[in-house]
């Protein structure tokens, strides 16, 4: 299932960055640059989850309307609002008004945006009683991850990670070959850390492995890149 994100944002550079990123996680984007052109189109069709600025132009609290608005309409559809007011008065303002989440652009990157949304829709999901959500399952040879209970198996033997470890493992396997950075990697686990502390975890991570399996050297780290997971 693709899932169709509306992305309220007047900033136009940052609209595209925010709509690339998205896409290239496989999400549909609508993009509005205003209050009354998100507002047109949501009496159209209702997206599957929106993300809002609160200054939308000359209106200083367009997001905040439109987060009322789309509660009206729709008591369940994920709100989230990516702005550069971060005040906590305007915080608890977002979430009073329904929204799911409140991230400020300053600390919101473009890999952590996305991670954010994907752990939304799961929630949504189990939420929603899907039962393919709440049994879901990754395998990646002798690997086997049960996501909602958080378990690890290797040759059907569980291994025990504390859940910063779980994180930064399934980051790894969800792309195998791929290169995360460590700033991605950051953004998966949901910490902020220096190098220094992400190659630490990835060291107890092979650790744990390793005793249970000496030959185990699935984990490879890329000098001054990152760290990728080989099958």
């Amino acid at each position: 299932m693709t899932y169709t994100i509306a992305l309220v944002e007047d900033d136009e550079r940052l609209r595209a960055n925010y709509a690339q990123a998205l896409k290239r996680e496989g999400y549909a984007v609508s993009s509005y640059a205003g209050r009354a052109e998100a507002q047109s189109a949501f009496t159209r069709q209702l997206p599957d989850l929106a993300i809002l600025d609160v200054m939308l132009g000359d209106e200083m609290e367009g997001g905040f309307d439109l987060c009322r608005e789309l509660r009206r309409a729709s008591p369940s559809i994920p709100i989230i609002f990516l702005t550069a007011r971060d005040s906590d008065l305007d915080k608890v303002s977002g979430l009073r008004l329904g929204a799911w989440d409140y991230l400020t652009k300053n600390t919101t990157t473009l890999d952590f945006l996305p991670v954010r949304i994907s752990a939304l829709f799961k929630m949504m999901e189990v939420l929603k009683g899907n039962p393919e959500a709440s049994e879901k399952t990754w395998r990646s040879g002798d690997l086997l991850i049960q996501e909602e209970r958080k378990q690890v198996f290797w040759n059907d033997i569980q291994l025990n990670f504390t859940l910063t470890e779980y994180w930064l493992l399934v980051s790894l396997v969800k792309h195998p070959g791929h290169v995360k950075s460590h700033s991605q990697l950051m953004a998966a686990a949901n910490v902020v850390v220096t190098n220094n502390a992400i190659a630490a975890h990835i060291r107890r991570i092979r650790e744990k492995f390793r005793e249970i399996d000496p030959q185990f050297n699935t984990i490879r780290a890329e000098y001054g890149m990152g760290y990728r997971w080989v099958e």
